[in-house]
């Protein structure tokens, strides 16, 4: 039997009132609803967006729309919390693909692109020159190295921001690693 075909374990008396008084539209009970959720709810979207105060406006945005939408709830079809969770997540994506944040992104990209070029060759050990090197890489393999160590993404969210195989994010990666690290003369781990 598939598991979508098997029926839900009922939800806890307590999560019942609340989803009853959710719908009546009692505020207590929507504090009572943040109260529960709510830091693990901003935890996840500030996981997917990476900005604190991001992650705030689109919590208060997903409490809204989880407010607008409790008459839509149907505890057959899952907990609130996951359901809550599906809101959210989805607001965030929304906020992630929009074309102002990613436009913001690049920009901001570009500004640190530039402002790198300005910065004179120290030799300390914060400043290795490594970005520099990185311009002996080809393109696409010097991206892949950027989104992963500088702005922090992990494997999967390159290959999801370029829109490419996991994969090939992978293999560029390991690729772009060897060729930095023959410039550096450092052997690697096969």
């Amino acid at each position: 039997m598939p598991l979508s075909s098997l029926p839900l374990a009922p939800p806890p008396a307590a999560e019942t009132r609340l989803v009853a008084r959710l719908c009546a539209r009692d505020e207590s009970a929507m504090t009572a609803f943040y109260e529960r959720y709510g830091s693990t709810l901003y935890r996840r979207i500030l996981r997917l967006v990476r900005c604190p105060a991001t992650a705030e406006d689109l919590l208060q945005e997903g409490l809204v729309k989880i407010w607008h939408a409790m008459p839509d709830y149907d505890a057959a079809r899952g907990r609130l919390f996951s359901w809550s969770l599906t809101i959210c997540q989805r607001r965030a994506i929304d906020h992630l693909r929009s074309a102002p944040h990613r436009l913001t992104c690049r920009t901001v990209w570009d500004e640190e692109h530039a402002a790198l070029h300005q910065l004179p060759s120290t030799g300390s050990a914060e400043y290795l020159g490594v970005r520099e090197l990185l311009h002996a890489l080809p393109p696409a393999y010097r991206r892949v190295l950027e989104l992963r160590f500088f702005e922090g993404y992990t494997q999967q969210e390159v290959a999801d921001y370029l829109a490419l195989p996991l994969g090939t994010v992978k293999t560029r990666n390991r690729t772009a690693l060897q060729q930095l690290a023959g410039l550096f003369r450092i052997p690697l781990p096969a």
